[in-house]
């Protein structure tokens, strides 16, 4: 159903959710400054509220999770990054968004792999049950052995898996946390894990001590 402005109600909907998140979110301000300019308030904060919520997103899912066009989107990330309240990093084919001085190089590199199916399966398993074989993986993701070896070794390049004493993965206290602090937008896997993130740390850091 389209309203009187002629705006898609559903898309409406989809804004103003992620916009409530936007005004509370550490981007708000420059959100808020962007959007005086232009009064696109509704869509540049509700980038600004899912690039809170979903960090690491490549341009094609922020555009269609919030229903923007494509020029729409380019507009209001490019403002944004020109606000210095976003920043976008190159990951293989993608390009992808993560709110501004949050995040190490490691730590995109991780939120890249977690946005991808396979590789957030590994990651997620291998953080719940470290001694997992890439058989294991293979079995509890339903994919192919040859499928997790090609994902090792990418993992591995990016410096988030070490292979060499099967398979480790790197920082995992840190990898961890991302997953559990965003969770919901990484499916039901990570909403599992993230429940009991605060034993796994605990585990990790007394496993740390003992070492």
């Amino acid at each position: 159903m389209t309203g009187a402005d002629g705006v898609d109600d559903d898309k409406r909907s989809t804004l103003r959710r992620f916009a409530a998140l936007g005004t509370a979110s550490p981007l708000a301000g420059f959100a808020g400054s962007a959007a005086a300019e232009t009064g696109d308030s509704d869509a540049r904060d509700a980038i600004a509220g899912y690039l809170s919520t979903t960090p690491g997103a490549h341009f094609s899912k922020i555009r269609d999770d919030l229903q923007l066009g494509t020029g729409e989107t380019q507009h209001h990330l490019r403002r944004l990054e020109e606000l210095e309240g976003i920043e976008r990093y190159r990951d293989g084919d993608y390009k992808r968004f993560v709110p501004a001085d949050r995040f190490d190089e490691f730590e995109k590199q991780a939120l890249g792999y977690l946005r991808r199916e396979t590789p957030r399966g590994m990651l997620i398993e291998l953080l719940r049950t470290p001694d997992a074989s890439g058989g294991d993986l293979a079995d509890v993701l339903g994919v192919s052995a040859p499928t997790v070896s090609k994902y090792a070794g990418e993992l591995e390049d990016a410096g988030l898996l070490s292979r060499e004493d099967g398979y480790t993965v790197e920082r995992p206290e840190t990898v961890l946390l991302l997953v559990a602090r965003h969770a919901d937008s990484f499916g039901e896997r990570a909403t599992a894990l993230a429940r009991n993130a605060d034993q796994l740390l605990e585990y990790s850091g007394s496993s740390s001590e003992e070492r």
